[in-house]
């Protein structure tokens, strides 16, 4: 039957929409593991650089998977409806699979490719599978903000069919080999990718017809009148105000400026970042897709979080930004570490919305992902051993979390992108390079009545016999994030070599043969004043090696004696109690 049917009880209908919609959520979640399970790059198999979803025939997301980032998400939310405007409702058949890396159409830089899928029943178009993923290199410059405009960043996917009633286009996959540095990784990607939403499309078939449904208007209906409702109650429960919240952070060559203003209307909220600084020269600009994704999940986690997220929960979030504006950057800005700036953008946002829902929202965190790239070759200053060979090794980690009102950050916790931290093995296993230390950073995060959350440090380099170019894609070295409520400041971003020399925080940098880079990420901030902190915790976090004597006594006012207690206590391998 058709969900549109109304036969059944309506309460019985009710539950039955309920059961569909946890049921959907379920295939987009296998849709993502199937990727996850497939990809060939180490961003997606190990960090969970990606998303999925679910799409009515108006390219209106349903159902999202948990596995995934919110700037993959939530820009893919639009991304669809671009895909069925670009193909032609008359060109879309079965067994078609479209694609795109367009920044503005897609999710906002070339590195990450989409694929949307139809998803046909019983011959009639029923919806849309679609999936993103980071991918290890598109060409041009590599993933670094040195490029000037778009054109040097890479390849440049405009939205097209893929594969066409279930036949690959193999002249695309041929242009796509020969421009990018790691072909069978990119190009295994693309496979796994529309792998993804086939696995999707088979599990919604087996829905439909286990439930006996004929299309998904009736359940598409259920599930974004009732995430509408749902989220404008949490809405119209705040109070009217409006509010603006700064930040400056590093940028490439000079200081970012974010500005942003947070106003509760009866039936939305808005967020508009007029007074931001402009576009960049460097690949550090926004397209306006991405600066809605990140703002929007900002203000969701803040008010609405238990509302599944979908086309009609993310609506009443309106964010707007100029022209121009770094996070409106226009076609052909150079956007290759958007998220750099994008990362930055829900602290922002929380600056505003502390003023109005006080002891809501955390202290200000790491932000950005710390990631790097090393573009590895053969040594070229002696004769390089036969066995080295060229990589490219991308890894992401991140650094503290800001305070919670009632909790400590969380420590090498990437929020708000929720990507995980890539193991070491994992890493090493990618190219020539050894991960010589990764640990948790003493003293990192923010002091506070509840502390930030720890950055991490590391050390770096490629195997013997080579060198390598190093990119680096960091902030929070000139600007730490700020505590909240009396809260004390997280320790800011240090990048430099072995022997002395330092390192900037963005660019592509020349690393030799036998050097090292060490790397110490940022810490989040703290929340409310140290002076409140249960000295219990104090010892406690002493006593795990989290901070250091001196910051026990200087930032907490513990005595020697009391230090000299912890210490020997943790000598004797006793317990500290909380």
């Amino acid at each position: 039957m058709s969900t549109n049917e109304t036969a059944k009880p309506a309460k019985n209908v009710s539950v039955l929409n309920q059961v569909m919609w946890n049921r959907l959520i379920s295939v987009v979640e296998e849709q993502a593991q199937a990727l996850i399970r497939t990809a060939f790059s180490t961003s997606v198999r190990e960090a969970g650089d990606l998303s999925a979803g679910v799409y009515d025939t108006h390219g209106r997301m349903l159902a999202q998977a948990v596995t995934g980032t919110p700037g993959h998400v939530n820009s893919m939310a639009e991304a669809v409806s671009h895909f069925i405007r670009r193909i032609g409702r008359d060109n879309i058949y079965a067994g078609d699979v479209y694609i795109t890396n367009d920044p503005w159409e897609g999710t906002g830089h070339l590195h990450d490719i989409t694929v949307v899928s139809p998803s046909f029943h019983n011959g009639v178009l029923v919806g849309f599978f679609g999936c993103t993923a980071h991918v290890v290199d598109i060409g041009g410059r590599g993933f670094n903000a040195d490029a000037a405009s778009v054109y040097e960043e890479g390849l440049y996917i405009p939205i097209m069919k893929f594969a066409h009633q279930g036949t690959v286009d193999h002249s695309f996959v041929n242009i796509v080999r020969a421009n990018v540095r790691e072909p069978d990784q990119v190009v295994g990607d693309i496979f796994a990718l529309a792998t993804c939403n086939e696995t999707g499309h088979k599990r919604l078939m087996e829905m439909m017809d286990e439930f006996e449904l004929v299309d998904l208007n009736g359940i598409a209906d259920f599930i974004l009148t009732n995430s509408r409702i749902a989220t404008l109650e949490k809405i119209a429960a705040l109070p009217r105000a409006t509010a603006q919240g700064e930040m400056t952070i590093d940028g490439y060559d000079s200081p970012i400026k974010i500005v942003a203003q947070v106003g509760i209307e009866e039936d939305r909220v808005v967020c508009d970042f007029a007074g931001t600084s402009g576009i960049d020269k460097k690949g550090i600009n926004v397209p306006l897709v991405y600066t809605q994704a990140y703002a929007c999940y900002a203000l969701k986690c803040a008010i609405a979080p238990e509302v599944p997220n979908n086309a009609a929960s993310l609506a009443p979030f309106e964010i707007t930004a100029p022209v121009g504006s770094i996070l409106n950057a226009q076609h052909p800005a150079p956007v290759a570490l958007r998220h750099v700036i994008g990362h930055m953008l829900p602290d922002t946002v929380y600056n505003a919305l502390d003023k109005i829902l006080p002891n809501t929202v955390p202290a200000e965190g790491a932000g950005s992902l710390c990631n790097f790239q090393m573009s590895v070759r053969p040594r070229t200053d002696t004769k390089a051993p036969e066995y080295a060979q060229r990589g490219e090794v991308l890894t992401f980690n991140s650094g503290g979390a800001g305070a919670r009102p009632d909790l400590d950050g969380m420590d090498a916790t990437a929020f708000p992108s929720g990507v995980m931290t890539m193991p070491v093995e994992a890493t090493e296993h990618a190219g020539p390079v050894v991960i010589w230390r990764k640990e948790l950073r003493p003293d990192s995060g923010g002091a506070g009545k509840h502390r930030g959350g720890l950055g991490q440090c590391m050390e770096v380099s490629a195997s013997e016999g080579h060198e390598f170019d190093f990119s680096a894609m960091f902030d929070r070295v000139d600007h730490p994030a700020r505590g909240r409520q009396g809260g004390g400041d997280g320790a800011p971003t240090v990048v430099q070599r072995d022997d002395g020399v330092t390192m900037r925080g963005k660019g592509k940098q020349f690393v030799p043969h036998g050097t090292r880079v060490q790397l110490f990420f940022p810490g989040g901030a703290g929340y409310g004043p140290s002076s409140e902190r249960d000295k219990a915790l104090v010892c406690r976090d002493l006593a795990r090696g989290y901070i250091s004597e001196q910051s026990a006594s200087d930032e907490y006012g513990l005595s020697q004696a009391e230090i000299d207690t912890v210490l020997n206590a943790v000598k004797k391998g006793e317990a500290i109690s909380e």
